[in-house]
């Protein structure tokens, strides 16, 4: 059953990939950018449903750790996944938005962040440690959306492309991971991994600044707008 999860998740991840750089690559807002982007979120989802069992079964046998570990690593991608379409979705309703969903997962992935950095403390395990920060850091930036509401019309984008980048190390750190020495068995060893794990997360911050710059943010809010109703959004077309 193991074997059998593991080659499906394999499969579906680089479906993920392919979709991601092929969305990635075509003119925002159009045809090919939200097909591609649909197929790639479809394709996150068969991660998710083929992981979380991964992570039960890996429970049952005794590997503990890596259990933790793995169903950790599906909650923030989760996460990233129902904020990338939900922002979409709801680009003209801040209070659709920030709904039951978000507010769960808003306490769900700082706690699972929490679990997993105790489980990395008690086994000495510096990259449960260090990827524990993005569970907590992500709970608390949406609580702070929550609480200050939209600044901006293009509050959407933002956000849409924020947890892109989030699922963009997510899919990243599978390939480096596990694809890449499959492939290459040469490049395996603790750097390839140490690259694998932290790297994606360097470039993925470092193209959230360049990314601000490219696509500046709309018109600020009204300051009467009440962030819990509809209103209006000014939406553009990407060049």
């Amino acid at each position: 059953m193991y074997a059998l999860l593991k080659y499906a998740h394999a499969w579906i991840g680089a479906l993920a990939l392919i979709t991601f750089w092929l969305a990635g690559f075509a003119r925002k807002g159009s045809n090919a950018h939200r097909w591609t982007g649909r197929v790639y979120l479809i394709a996150m989802c068969g991660i998710l449903a083929t992981g979380f069992p991964m992570a039960a079964l890996a429970y049952s046998i005794g590997l503990v750790e890596q259990a933790i570990f793995l169903a950790y690593l599906l909650v923030i991608t989760g996460n990233a996944m129902w904020l990338a379409w939900s922002a979409v979705r709801n680009k003209q309703s801040f209070a659709g938005f920030t709904g039951p969903m978000y507010r769960a997962l808003m306490v769900l992935t700082p706690i699972a962040g929490v679990i997993t950095l105790i489980v990395g403390i008690q086994t000495q395990a510096t990259i449960l440690m260090g990827f524990s920060v993005i569970g907590m850091i992500s709970g608390y930036r949406m609580y702070q959306g929550l609480r200050r509401g939209p600044e901006h019309r293009l509050w959407w984008r933002e956000a849409h492309m924020d947890a892109m980048l989030g699922n963009a190390i997510a899919t990243h750190i599978a390939f480096l991971s596990i694809g890449l020495p499959k492939l290459l068995p040469m490049l395996s060893g603790p750097l390839l991994q140490n690259l694998a794990w932290f790297g994606p997360v360097v470039i993925a911050w470092t193209a959230r600044v360049f990314l601000i710059r490219r696509f500046p943010k709309g018109a600020p809010m009204p300051a009467n707008a009440n962030p819990t109703t509809r209103a209006p959004v000014i939406t553009t077309q990407a060049p």
